[in-house]
């Protein structure tokens, strides 16, 4: 089995996502339930859980889209439901279904994004060179966005989230629709832009690929955050001997009452 990716060593700043004792309910229903996180700068955390579980609704109060019925949510600093507009200054976000304006051409939508955050026409035009060469999708810039496949739209999306450099980057199910080329592709890009310091929040259903892209994982539950550590000490504590795919069995049948794991390593 291979060993787990690198867990960033330097004196830890404050983190880019806090999460606080974070509350959604919908009526009688508890979406999320007493959840408390940390993403660090350079960190890639896993967000797992089966669906239900409530990993949309905390991507959804991150994003300043849900205010929460309690808790705290920040992002460099910000309140993510009170300070939206600040916010969005420091994230990118690619969400599961990404939908665009069918009647403008992909490169019109990326610098359309640009002028919205403020880049100079000039940062546009090589940050978008740079991004569509390394997910191929150079030839599809002129197309309009109605011609577009959803792996596509997953790609162009993507360069709008990565476009102005965020703080932080929010990814749902980031490879779904994606070719094996352009997920490898997609998956140094992140690692690349976690290096450079980036947090990156990382939700996705591929247990293989989040143990082998992801510093930490945190499993939720029925709302709740039943497993929390690096994969090397989730499996130790819940799976020994297994992978990150027993784990998660484990938790999401429910034949573990045990408490987030000790995050050893981290």
């Amino acid at each position: 089995m291979s060993a787990d990716p690198a867990v960033p060593t330097d004196p830890a700043p404050p983190p880019l996502v806090s999460i606080r004792h974070l509350h959604k309910t919908f009526g009688s229903f508890a979406a999320v339930q007493d959840l408390t996180l940390d993403v660090q700068r350079g960190e890639i955390l896993a967000l797992l859980g089966p669906n239900g579980a409530g990993k949309t609704t905390t991507i959804r109060m991150l994003m300043g889209i849900l205010s929460p019925t309690s808790g705290a949510a920040t992002i460099a600093g910000h309140a993510c439901f009170a300070e939206r507009a600040a916010v969005m200054q420091h994230v990118g976000y690619l969400p599961d279904e990404p939908m665009f304006h069918d009647h403008l051409r992909g490169g019109e939508i990326v610098r359309f994004c640009g002028t919205m955050r403020g880049m100079p026409a000039a940062a546009v035009r090589s940050r978008l060179d740079e991004l569509a060469t390394r997910l191929d999708l150079d030839d599809a810039l002129d197309e309009y966005a109605v011609n577009y496949s959803m792996g596509m739209k997953k790609k162009l999306a993507l360069v709008c989230a990565m476009l102005h450099r965020p703080a932080v980057l929010i990814l749902d199910e980031p490879t779904n629709g994606l070719d094996p080329v352009v997920t490898r592709a997609l998956l140094d890009l992140v690692r690349e832009t976690a290096a450079g310091g980036t947090a990156v929040f990382y939700s996705t259903h591929l247990l293989e690929q989040a143990e082998r892209l992801c510093h930490r994982v945190a499993i939720l539950h029925r709302g709740q955050l039943a497993a929390l550590g690096t994969p090397a000490a989730l499996r130790s504590t819940l799976a020994p001997g297994g992978s990150l795919e027993d784990v998660f069995f484990q938790v999401a049948t429910g034949q573990t009452g045990a408490a987030p794991a000790p995050e050893s390593g981290s």
